[in-house]
């Protein structure tokens, strides 16, 4: 009995993942966890162990603009890069990394940009933003470590016509057992160098 139920919830597992990834591309929806919900909801898959992990549907969403979106795709993402990379280089003084899916190069056209600064003084953030003219919206978002979760302050741009999630954490967390390695050879989240990288790899393509 188990055995023929395994390919099933493997089948329906796999029939989430795409719909959710193509929620994502379509709607915008740009929450894994909600558009892992919607499309269960829309597939009638009540048991919420058939809901993949993220990762699967990055994997997904990856294939779906492969296939139906190409050309639009590499030029949304290399315009997003070149934003990210703008605002990296204006707040170079707080360690930016670029993380999320305009790093993973799964990012599309409602794509927020998403940095993390290392430093210790938020205040310090706020004061250059402040100085240099740029309007932001100040709060929080809760985020998951290694201890357990925590509210990390949040500072939210417009660059270019496109919204920067700018969250600050401390100098010492860079070097917390929680820091990210490497997935699928990309950084889980990357300094200027490597985008600027990434860019010129996208100008030789």
């Amino acid at each position: 009995m188990g055995r023929a139920g395994g390919p099933r919830r493997n089948l329906m597992r796999e029939r989430i993942a795409h719909l959710a990834a193509r929620l994502m591309a379509r709607d915008g929806i740009q929450d894994f966890g909600t558009a892992k919900r919607k499309a269960a909801e829309q597939l009638g898959a009540a048991d919420t162990r058939n809901l993949p992990n993220n990762s699967e549907v990055e994997e997904a969403l990856r294939t779906f603009r492969a296939l139906y979106e190409p050309q639009e795709h590499r030029a949304v993402l290399r315009a997003l890069r070149e934003v990210a990379l703008s605002v990296m280089r204006r707040l170079e003084a707080f360690n930016p990394h670029l993380t999320g899916a305009v790093l993973t190069g799964v990012a599309g056209r409602h794509s927020d940009i998403n940095l993390q600064l290392f430093t210790d003084s938020v205040k310090d953030v706020e004061y250059f933003l402040m100085r240099e003219r740029i309007p932001y919206r100040a709060g929080e978002r809760r985020v998951a470590t290694a201890e357990g979760w925590r509210s990390v302050p949040l500072f939210t741009l417009e660059a270019e016509g496109t919204t920067v999630n700018v969250m600050v954490y401390g100098t010492k967390d860079l070097w917390n057992a929680s820091r990210p390695g490497m997935e699928d050879g990309l950084p889980v989240r990357a300094k200027t160098a490597y985008v600027e990288m990434l860019l010129r790899d996208d100008g030789k393509e």
